[in-house]
């Protein structure tokens, strides 16, 4: 298929979901969605049950790694060319799509929505961990990614078939710097991020501290010793 299938991991975001959704089915009808429920504990599953959303209902929590391969293999098995991780807590436009898949068809594998292709991040602690990591994938691949953190990706079928079905792929940073060692072409598209109006993010102080110093080690050291599986090994 050459539509863009948004897949939408959702914990826990039923302040968020509806939302998030109806905008994309109303205004956005030339884009396909699949809403990924994690386990959530809270009403996520039965509201997109109640309004006909396209869902798969995971029973149990994976966390984000597993909810996304499940959307990927969703993908490959419907036989998408292009699909975009998109979060259900309405930070991210639908309406940069359309602009990041005509980026991805000028050659590339990824593309990611950047919220610093023409503006520049500031000097904030918040954003003193994306310089860090930003810093570690040009020193291990010679890529200049601006917003390794972005959790706005488009992948293209190629790189669909590579989350579906091989081992220890989460749509993190790390991994794209894998990935680009891989040989990976990797580009980015000018975005606006939203912030969360509802529901809570995980990314607590702690929380994102450490997954900084985690992402830091496995780009510069981790990475190095990681072997590429066979699709469907």
């Amino acid at each position: 298929m050459d539509k863009v299938l948004l897949v939408i991991p959702a914990y826990n975001e039923e302040q968020n979901i509806a939302r998030v959704v109806d905008h994309i089915r109303q205004d956005f009808p030339e884009l396909d969605y699949i809403v990924v429920n994690d386990g959530s504990t809270d009403g996520t599953a039965r509201i997109c049950r109640e309004r006909g959303y396209e869902l798969l209902d995971l029973p149990v929590n994976l966390g984000l790694a597993g909810c996304f391969q499940a959307g990927m293999k969703y993908a490959s098995l419907k036989g998408y060319r292009y699909a975009i991780q998109f979060d259900g807590d309405g930070q991210h436009r639908p309406e940069y799509i359309m602009d990041m898949k005509k980026k991805m068809d000028e050659g590339y594998d990824i593309v990611i929505g950047s919220r610093f292709v023409t503006k520049k991040k500031d000097w904030s602690a918040r954003m003193l961990g994306s310089r860090f990591l930003s810093a570690a994938i040009f020193l291990t691949t010679g890529v200049r990614i601006q917003d390794p953190t972005s959790g706005m990706r488009l992948l293209n079928r190629e790189m669909i078939e590579e989350f579906a079905w091989s081992l220890n792929y989460g749509p993190e940073p790390d991994t794209v710097s894998y990935l680009i060692k891989q040989g990976a072409k990797v580009a980015e598209v000018q975005v606006t991020i939203d912030e969360r109006t509802g529901g809570e993010s995980y990314l607590k102080p702690l929380t994102a501290a450490s997954y900084m110093v985690r992402m830091l080690l496995s780009i510069l050291l981790i990475q190095n010793f990681r072997k590429r599986r066979d699709r469907r090994a």
